[in-house]
């Protein structure tokens, strides 16, 4: 059940970002949906490969480099899904932080606190 509500916290979250940011736009719900679940697996499979693959330069900017690697997946994403565009890597860039931060409010308010 947890799952089904982070994912529709997600989706929530893309609606959010696309209302906040005219450079991306989600055409629907059941579109936010799709690109939560993709996004969720992207970021579960593809994400920590590319994190390894790149731990150089991760270290060499502290870490820094890690909002570079959101941002392409995310602009990745909406690459290939119908419906969730992001203009260019800025658009995702910026997406993928306000996404994080806007799933981040959302859950801490609708998910009760681990004790």
């Amino acid at each position: 059940m947890k799952l089904l509500i982070v994912w529709l916290i997600n989706a929530l979250s893309l609606l959010a970002v696309a209302y906040l940011m005219p450079s991306i736009t989600v055409a629907s719900f059941w579109t936010a949906l799709l690109a939560a679940l993709v996004l969720g697996l992207v970021n579960a499979v593809i994400r920590p490969l590319l994190v390894l693959l790149t731990l150089p330069a991760t270290l060499l900017t502290l870490g820094l480099f890690i909002f570079v690697i959101n941002g392409l997946l995310f602009w990745f994403v909406g690459s290939f899904i119908s419906g969730f565009t992001v203009a260019g890597f800025w658009s995702g860039f910026w997406g993928a932080i306000v996404y994080s931060f806007v799933s981040w409010a959302l859950s801490a308010l609708v998910l009760p606190a681990r004790s």
